[in-house]
């Protein structure tokens, strides 16, 4: 059959349908390995993508940004098929093939790959597509029912991939049987803080503990096989079984924040962490003095590096990270390992699915170096969170403010609020867990009937105020003061 250059309804429509059921037989290729084609060309696009363009992705999406590029990438495979449609058959397949081609090619950019698989995937989808191509235009009913199984196809992919994932959640569990990750203590840790409804819990729990990476899906790392890695300029390459830093982890809690969190946003969360301490690993692999660089990379080629020597002196205090809340890592925050540098921002603070630990000489280009952000660490700076009361109406004259605030490393020593830029008054703060960790504040402030401005700040330990300049998360984090506005009635 013969295709013109000029394509009709139908047989865009028709296209169209074809790309959708060859992308989806794709995908269910794919998923059984625990793999999704759509998932690793996102993964690419973003590596692809300039700062601003993903600033502007986490500001207006937040955490739906992975649905977002799934969707955007599984419609341009179906538009360039659609484009397909217009060439001559004997042009036709080997664009199909180029299309496949590239797919494979872009999923398999970053590790960890499964070549057969992702090929078989893409192969499978492009014969499907050139079958679904070539057919007579069908009707619209006939166009319905195969787009249905497009989608269900997808559907399908998507349930497989979900259940490989509660799969590796129960062999996570199973592999940490024992006492691997730490458990909480028989009582909850306790601040003494009177908690109104709204006010953040002291301890973020998991489900609620934010989320961001480069990744559309969790590399799903097998914990019998993997070996944390430390080599490079040491005098002792060492390589970790999760058993062994299991074994020699301790608890601590600290709050990590995203750097893309605005102000009085919510990612960021506070954890009670078990983890061995960088100090301890480094010194068992004895760098070498020419050794100024730790950098730390994911077994999906992710890296983020730290100068060395306040690690080795104890300056900084990092952490190789298995366990949260007394579980071991979820897959999506980085199992079977991730470094932990409290007080430095999420983006940098070390590789989450952490495959080794190298030393090197000299300065690192790590995977957000090239975007611009800055080639050492980002400090967390001091910042106040208002959670009560909510903006909105409210009766009475004294409205109860509170809410959590933080100055990772060294500590928060107060929270201050005020109303309408008026004078700022001392909140009462509760017990502190630790100096990384946020600490829950309260005040009350009496006010007259009408709408009224109320901000927060937080001032740390080593004397620094939380800036008011407003400031966007580039390059070193947002700042400002929260305000929300109440209304109170007469």
């Amino acid at each position: 059959m013969k295709a013109s250059g000029r394509v009709g309804p139908r047989r865009r429509r028709g296209a169209a349908v074809a790309g959708l059921v060859g992308l989806g037989v794709g995908e269910v290729v794919v998923a059984a390995r625990g793999v999704s084609l759509v998932d690793n060309v996102g993964r690419t696009l973003v590596d692809w993508s300039p700062r601003p363009l993903v600033d502007l992705t986490v500001e207006l999406l937040g955490s739906r940004d992975k649905t977002a590029i799934r969707i955007g990438v599984s419609a341009a495979v179906i538009a360039t098929v659609t484009g397909l449609a217009g060439l001559p058959s004997r042009t036709r397949t080997p664009a199909i093939a180029a299309l496949a081609a590239a797919t494979a090619s872009l999923a398999l950019r970053r590790p960890p790959r499964s070549t057969m698989a992702t090929v078989a995937a893409a192969t499978a989808g492009a014969a499907v597509t050139g079958v679904g191509l070539s057919r007579s235009p069908a009707g619209v009913c006939g166009d319905a029912a195969l787009a249905v199984l497009g989608g269900g196809l997808m559907v399908a992919a998507r349930a497989l991939l979900a259940r490989g994932r509660r799969q590796h959640s129960k062999l996570i569990h199973a592999a940490n049987a024992s006492p691997c990750a730490g458990a909480m203590p028989d009582e909850a840790p306790d601040d003494g803080a009177e908690a109104p409804a709204g006010l953040a819990p002291l301890i973020t729990p998991i489900g609620q503990f934010y989320v961001t990476d480069v990744n559309l899906g969790a590399p799903l790392v097998d914990p019998e096989g993997w070996r944390l890695s430390v080599r490079g300029l040491v005098t002792r390459p060492q390589r970790w079984s999760l058993a062994e830093l299991v074994a020699e982890a301790e608890e601590f809690d600290a709050v990590m924040v995203c750097i893309h969190n605005p102000v009085g946003g919510h990612r960021v969360g506070n954890g009670r962490w078990r983890g061995v301490p960088l100090r301890a690993v480094l010194e068992r692999a004895d760098p070498s003095a020419r050794a100024t660089t730790l950098v730390t990379r994911a077994v999906d080629g992710f890296t983020a590096s730290f100068p060395l020597e306040p690690l080795r002196t104890g300056e900084w205090t990092g952490y190789v990270v298995t366990g949260l809340n007394g579980e071991p890592l979820p897959a999506r925050h980085g199992y079977p390992a991730r470094v932990f540098v409290p007080g430095v921002y999420g983006q940098y603070t070390g590789a989450k699915w952490l495959a080794e630990l190298e030393l090197t000489a000299g300065p690192h280009t790590d995977y957000w170096s090239p975007r611009g952000w800055p080639l050492l660490p980002a400090w967390v700076q001091p910042h106040a969170r208002i959670d009560v009361p909510a903006t909105g109406a409210h009766a009475g004259r004294t409205v109860s403010v509170a809410g959590v605030a933080w100055a990772p490393p060294h500590g928060l020593a107060g929270v201050e609020v005020r109303a309408d830029g008026g004078r700022w008054q001392v909140a009462d703060l509760a017990r502190e867990l630790a100096p990384s960790s946020w600490r829950r504040w309260r005040a009350a402030l009496d006010l007259a009937p009408g709408a009224h401005a109320v901000q927060a700040r937080a001032i740390s330990r080593s004397g620094e105020v939380q800036e008011g300049r407003e400031r966007p998360p580039f390059p070193l984090g947002a700042s400002g003061w929260h305000t929300i506005t109440v209304r109170l009635s007469p």
